[in-house]
């Protein structure tokens, strides 16, 4: 007999009564029935009960025991009465006598739960991950995302995708976050980065003549947490076509996606592909937001015309100085209370907006503070072009476009909830595309890229040359779930004089590019092809499949919001001879000091 298992704590049934059997685990629950004691043994795929009486020599040191113990129990397998079968458990119908027990690793006082559901703090789960991870839920999180990951490889070489892996000590690129830079021991003073994607080297593999690349890549980015973001560290389905147009791309993602969703969506709609394909400035215009919830199904109106000179003065003069007037229909609005309204008005108020003005339509009128103050033909062409009928109401927002767009987006989605109308059980897909190439900075009033510096800007070299760089639109593309954002992706610029002027335009001298992206721009000079791809996020995925709030719930080893692993407790301090090997000095921050009267009386401002 194996020294460990015949079988795994998932695996006895009743075929298997009358036999000798070994199993391994760890102690999850112990129950003491006087002259019995039962043992709940749990391995990674079940978990089955085992029984001791008290005429047995081992019944003390069973009963010893402390939960999370690991042993080894050797007995035979029992059919349970009819009375005690556990049909909640796959081996609810047999139990194990214990003949034999060997303790293979003791367990002391457990600082956290793992057995049932009570809530422990973030601090505690995180410093003993490794305890967090025994837990059902957990577990089960981190094997779909095993079982996902799988399922996306096998479909991505079904397309003959070929899997690379790209490097991960590689040099600093300026691609929206923070590097983390790794020092060099062989070369004083210079730094390794770690890939915030490998975005220049697959395409490289482009230009090398390999056609379609994928790889689950790990990604390095110094951000800020947020429940959707992991500090530190992410994976991506990274992939890369050659010879493909933006709706190339979208064919060859589109079913690996909507098939995945399918697979582990347990049972919930899914959006069939083709994708809708919404452009950014239709998608700001009508939801507010480049990442729109499709599921929310209020959209926006423009109707600044309707205030344009009329009788809503607030309005009237907001609009002549250059505000709009974004109009969000309330289907069934008229019903509600007049607290529905306040509570909306307030909540605005709170937000920071001046308030959120509505018209209610009822019995071929229209009521509420606008509806009272505007003309009769102004509040029937808004309800034309609302869509809305007696019985709705009509919320609006006003201000500078940007402004109008962020905020009506958030009272959209605040609407939408209050009324209940966001569909359920469902995953709705959609593609953001038609990106502006650049925008600019309030502050500093400086061009910059909106997006991907490595996109091919439509129009291409004409387009740089000719047009408002603001006017310019790329081959960039987003594809959002449910209002989350799975990936970025674009056409390439594959040309290294379209690449030049479109880094020249950004302020980026040809020597800057020529040092930043070198490697890449010599390789365009050697003959590229016309390349694209995209990246969906595989911790995004696995947590809107787990139905997760917080994407630590679907990384086996997560940083906490500090970026600190508290359970390897990284990030740590170097002694002096690795600093010295690697040139290094720390000067730590100032810390600035206060006197007790300062503490006790601060200054005031004059």
């Amino acid at each position: 007999m194996h020294p460990y298992r015949t079988h795994k704590c998932g695996e006895l049934r009743q075929a298997q009564v009358n036999e000798q059997v070994r199993i391994s685990g760890w102690v999850h629950r112990i129950r003491d029935h006087g002259n019995l004691l039962f043992i709940d043994l749990r391995d990674m795929y079940g978990m089955t009960q085992c029984v001791i009486d008290s005429s047995s020599d081992l019944f003390a040191e069973v009963e010893a025991l402390r939960v999370e113990t690991v042993v080894t129990v050797s007995g035979g397998v029992v059919k349970r009465s009819d009375d005690t079968i556990n049909t909640s458990l796959p081996t609810g119908e047999i139990e194990i006598s214990i003949e034999t027990i060997t303790i293979e690793g003791p367990a002391q006082v457990l600082p956290m739960q793992v057995a049932g559901d009570s809530e422990t703090g973030e601090e505690i789960r995180l410093r003993y991950r490794f305890l967090d991870l025994r837990r059902e839920k957990l577990r089960d999180n981190i094997l779909l995302r095993s079982k996902v990951i799988s399922s996306i490889r096998r479909r991505m070489i079904e397309q003959d995708f070929v899997e690379f892996q790209t490097p991960i000590l590689t040099a600093s690129s300026p691609e929206g976050a923070r590097d983390y830079l790794v020092p060099s021991r062989h070369h004083p003073g210079q730094f390794y980065a770690l890939p915030q994607a490998p975005q220049q080297f697959k395409q490289l593999l482009m230009v090398s003549g390999f056609d379609r690349y994928f790889q689950i890549a790990p990604c390095f980015r110094d951000e800020d947490a947020r429940a959707d973001r992991s500090p530190g560290e992410f994976y991506q389905l990274d992939f890369e076509m050659a010879f493909v147009t933006q709706e190339d791309v979208f064919a060859a993602i589109e079913p690996v996606l909507e098939g995945v969703f399918r697979e582990f969506g347990k049972d919930k709609a899914v959006t069939e592909a083709p994708f809708p394909r919404i452009a950014y400035k239709e998608s700001m215009a009508k939801y507010g937001s480049d990442k729109p919830d499709l599921r929310n199904p209020l959209e926006m109106v423009d109707v600044t015309e309707a205030f344009r000179d009329s009788g809503f003065g607030l309005f009237a003069k907001n609009v002549a100085k250059g505000c709009v007037v974004r109009a969000i229909p309330a289907p069934g609005g008229a019903s509600k209370p007049r607290s529905f309204f306040d509570k909306l008005n307030n909540w605005a108020r709170d937000e920071g907006a001046g308030g959120l003005g509505y018209i209610i339509y009822a019995d071929g009128e229209a009521r509420g503070p606008i509806g009272k103050n505007l003309e009769a033909e102004r509040t029937a062409s808004i309800k034309q072009a609302t869509g809305v009928a007696d019985g709705d109401a009509v919320f609006f927002v006003c201000g500078m476009e940007s402004d109008a767009a962020k905020f009506g987006g958030v009272a959209r989605e605040r609407i939408c909830d209050e009324l209940g109308l966001r569909e359920k059980d469902t995953f709705r897909f959609c593609w953001i595309v038609d990106y502006p190439m650049y925008e600019m900075n309030e502050d500093t009033g400086q061009i910059e890229f909106s997006h991907n510096p490595f996109s091919m800007p439509q129009g291409e070299m004409d387009a740089l040359e000719n047009k408002d760089p603001l006017d310019i639109l790329a081959y960039q593309y987003d594809i959002v779930c449910n209002g989350i954002e799975l990936s970025s992706g674009a056409i390439r610029n594959h040309r290294a004089d379209i690449m030049i002027k479109a880094f020249d335009i950004a302020g980026y001298g040809p020597d800057v590019v020529e040092e930043k992206f070198g490697g890449m721009l010599n390789a365009f000079r050697f003959g590229a092809p016309p390349h694209g791809g995209s990246a969906p996020g595989i911790d995004r995925i696995v947590m809107m499949l787990a139905d997760e709030p917080n994407i630590r719930e679907v990384i086996a080893f997560p940083m906490n919001q500090q970026a600190q692993d508290l359970l390897m407790g990284s990030p740590g301090f170097a002694d002096e001879r690795q600093l010295k090997e690697l040139h290094l000095r720390v000067v730590m921050p100032k810390v600035v000091k206060t006197t007790d009267a300062e503490t006790e009386n601060p200054a005031k401002p004059e």
